[in-house]
Parts: C-alpha cells; structure tokens; sequence
C-alpha cells in the first residue's frame, strides 16, 4: 500500500517542489509505533533552508488536504526536510552531480574482498564510477560499473 501511495503523492507534490527550483529528492510513507509519516526530502544548489521546508509544508498540506478522494486515507504526519549531508545518491544523475565529492558506496559484489568504498568520485561517465579512495596509506582509484553499485551517499570526511 505504502508504494502506490508514494507514487500518487510523488505526482501530485513533483510540481509544486520543482515550481521553486526545488529538487524532490525523496518521498517516504512508513509507519513508525503508532504513527504514520509521509516524508518528503527537497534539496536545490547550495542546500535548502527551514524557512523553504515550511513554505512547501505549507502548500503540500493544503494541496493534499484539496484531493478528492483522499490518496492517503489514514491520519498521518507530514514532514519537510533537507535530505542532510549525507543524502543519498539514488539515480545517475545524483552520481552525475556529485564528481567531485567524498561519497560511500555499497557494492553488490565485493571487489579484492571489500565490499564498502569511501572516497572522491573522480568522474561518472558511460555508467561507470571512478572513485579515489585510500587503502591504509595509498591513494588507489576503484573502476566500477553502476549497475553494481547496490547503494551510494555523500559521506563526511573524517
């Protein structure tokens, strides 16, 4: 049930997200204890503040309060928020926009028996990540095709 609900609610909020150069970067419906907690994570150039959750808080509520009939018919709570620093890197684009950055990356299969890299993403071309990474002392570079990459983030160097 919690699918199809995301996939209406992605459709309906994806314009009203992206009409303040928003990105909708993830939409969740989970249950947690009692409560039900439809989540929406918006990001854009140089991060998204408070005061801009708030404002699509606002037009969300009003905008699925409108819909007739209800897509979500239980009570539920709504939340707005920036998908943190170490937002996840969902599609190639994501990847595309993050050359450059320190990010994780979970492999389906592991690679010289690790499965778990961290490190700059050198570039990402022809669904192919290049990844900086250090091994102890040495910088070594990872070559790995996207369709292997089973999740991926940006990271905080420590």
């Amino acid at each position: 049930m919690s699918s199809n609900v995301v996939e209406k609610i992605t459709e309906l909020a994806r314009p009203v997200i992206e009409s303040h150069d928003f990105q909708l970067v993830e939409v969740e419906f989970v249950k947690e204890g009692q409560g039900w907690f439809l989540r929406f994570y918006i990001d854009k150039v140089g991060g998204i503040n408070i005061e801009e959750c708030a404002m699509v808080s606002d037009e969300l509520s009003e905008l699925l309060d409108q819909q007739d009939p209800d897509p979500i018919p239980q009570a539920y709570f709504l939340e707005v928020s920036s998908p943190g620093a170490e937002r996840p890197l969902k599609t190639k684009e994501d990847l595309a926009a993050a050359v450059g950055e320190y990010i994780h990356i979970s492999l389906y299969a592991s690679i010289n028996k690790q499965k778990v890299f961290e490190g700059y993403l050198k570039s990402f071309e022809d669904d192919e990540l290049v990844l900086d990474y250090l091994d102890k002392t040495r910088h070594k570079e990872l070559k790995v095709a996207y369709n292997q990459v089973a999740f991926a983030r940006l990271a905080i160097k420590i």
